[in-house]
């Protein structure tokens, strides 16, 4: 692995400091430095691998401070709070906190992708966590800074339950439990001409199956607003105490 050049190791310092982490701080300069190089920079020297530690490191640290936070939670509750910590959005907003953009280097073509600029952000940020928690093999280097902005989100989600993807939540829910994926049903209504009783918020019914069992059934004026509806009264329902009477 390619050593990080002085210039470079000055530079991600003042990253580091960003961070609130010492200057002197044990970490592998040339894993930060990989963390940090797109795959559009190199092929071969990116930080896809790092990213792949990454986003375990995430999850475990926000299932930790979940379960230290509510002992007596359900699974399908940090669950469904988890998927919002670690998705890409809220990764993305904390890397662009700390300017994470200004260290990564990047292709032209990549800088120029705005659109893309969301993905790559998130996949950095979980690269800077694989580097960070491999420098020490724990995550001494990352609970510190880390820790406040996943509680205050977590607890943002608690009080706020737009935030909660109840897709992602009851397909994590069903493959931990059956290790298998819901099924979406989705047809188009009529329209509100042919049938008065629909409105146009309620276009297209989706039913969410699961082994050949209805878990819940849900309207939207789109096809992922009615599945997200579908899935929002299934994962609900699972979770309700009636649900295993």
């Amino acid at each position: 692995m390619p050593s990080c050049p002085p210039q470079r190791q000055r530079q991600l310092k003042k990253l580091i400091l960003r961070l609130g982490l010492s200057a002197n701080a044990p970490i592998r300069w040339d894993l930060l430095d990989l963390a940090l190089t797109h795959p559009s920079t190199s092929g071969s020297d990116n930080y896809e691998q790092l990213e792949f530690v990454g986003d375990s490191v995430v999850r475990l640290l926000a299932a930790v401070l979940l379960q230290e936070g509510d002992a007596q939670g359900s699974v399908g509750e940090w669950s469904a709070i988890r998927s919002v910590l670690v998705s890409d959005l809220n990764l993305a907003a904390l890397a662009s906190s700390y300017g994470l953009e200004r260290f990564l280097l990047l292709g032209p073509s990549t800088r120029n992708d705005h659109r893309g600029q969301e993905s790559w952000l998130a996949d950095a940020f979980e690269a800077l966590l694989g580097a960070l928690y491999l420098s020490t093999s724990d995550l001494s280097l990352i609970r510190p800074w880390l820790q406040p902005h996943l509680l205050q989100k977590a607890e943002q989600v608690r009080t706020d339950p737009t935030y909660q993807n109840y897709k992602a939540a009851l397909q994590q829910w069903t493959q931990a439990t059956y290790q298998k994926l819901p099924e979406y049903r989705v047809q188009e209504n009529q329209t509100a001409s042919q049938q008065p009783e629909y409105s146009i918020d309620e276009r297209f019914t989706a039913e969410v199956w699961l082994q050949d069992q209805l878990l819940g059934v849900g309207k939207g004026h789109s096809i992922k607003a009615a599945e997200k509806a579908a899935a929002q009264e299934a994962f609900l329902r699972l979770q309700s105490p009636l649900a295993d009477a």
